[in-house]
């Protein structure tokens, strides 16, 4: 599961969010707006290994292994 960066298109608010799959809807902690995915940010392995540069498009690569 990755920690993806999301950005809420109403109070411009960016925030982490932990997802099963790159496509999940998420909401805005702040003003409860669906968000945006920020596609600048890095993400993070479960397995232990360092960050990766990565689109967060699952299906264009191999995935976080």
């Amino acid at each position: 599961m990755p920690v993806l960066q999301y950005v809420c298109p109403k109070c411009g608010r960016t925030f982490d969010e932990l997802v099963k799959k790159y496509d999940d809807a998420v909401v805005c902690p702040a003003c409860g707006t669906q968000a945006v995915r920020e596609w600048a940010g890095e993400m993070y392995s479960a397995t232990g290994k360092p960050p990766v540069k990565c689109s967060g498009h699952c299906a264009t690569c191999s995935g976080c292994k």
